[in-house]
């Protein structure tokens, strides 16, 4: 089998570069990593250079381009089916890529109020209106989905749908969104996970700064 390559962006703000790359870390599937870093507010023009769209994340296989978070998850389940990126039971793998579909199409309040950013020092800012709506809803997803696995995660053990809410454990964090209990037990999960630990402590070290994205 060709090699898988995955370009992403910076780790400290590239959200949806983060998706994939968790899912695939935690799931133990191989694949070469090749990072580069946006160099204006737009991104890169280099992107151009692997990326269809001239956006991250992009995963090469062989001659093959997949880009997109989700694709790229769903992807790469089907080449790993024994590596369990979505729940093995039918009814939870349709409930998994629902949420990861609202996930991955929705919440723009939030996204656009509070931007990923592993590096900035935790606290509160002003939130346009939506944005609490927005953490509503996710609080409401997580509750559901861990009362009924038994948690840690969404769905027992740590899957596609975790990755797809990655960035909002950040998100949640870092601005100091939430205050509920069972909110605050699923991000100390998250955030306790090795791939978690890896991307972070990656990011901490990057020396890029991009200004708009330093709330």
């Amino acid at each position: 089998m060709d090699k898988l390559t995955l370009y992403i962006g910076n780790k400290n703000y590239s959200s949806w570069s983060l998706r994939p790359w968790i899912a695939m870390t935690a799931a133990g599937i191989p694949f070469q990593e090749k990072l580069v870093p946006f160099d204006f507010a737009a991104g890169n023009a280099h992107f151009r250079q692997f990326s269809p769209t001239g956006q991250v994340p992009v995963l090469h296989h062989g001659s093959l381009r997949v880009w997109q978070s989700l694709a790229i998850i769903e992807y790469v389940a089907e080449l790993f089916p024994e590596a369990g990126l979505w729940p093995k039971e039918r009814d939870k793998r349709a409930v998994a890529r629902a949420v990861s579909m609202e996930m991955l199409a929705g919440f723009g309040a939030l996204r656009n109020a509070c931007p990923m950013n592993i590096r900035r020092p935790k606290g509160k800012i002003a939130l346009a209106d939506g944005v609490m709506g927005d953490v509503a809803r996710i609080e409401t997803i997580w509750r559901d989905l861990r009362a009924h696995s038994g948690g840690p995660f969404l769905f027992g053990a740590f899957s596609a749908a975790d990755a797809m809410f990655a960035p909002v454990v950040n998100r949640f964090d870092t601005y100091e969104l939430v205050t509920a209990g069972d909110t605050l037990s699923y991000i100390s999960a998250v955030k306790a996970h090795p791939a978690w630990k890896a991307w972070e402590d990656a990011a901490r070290a990057e020396p890029w700064i991009v200004p708009e994205d330093e709330v």
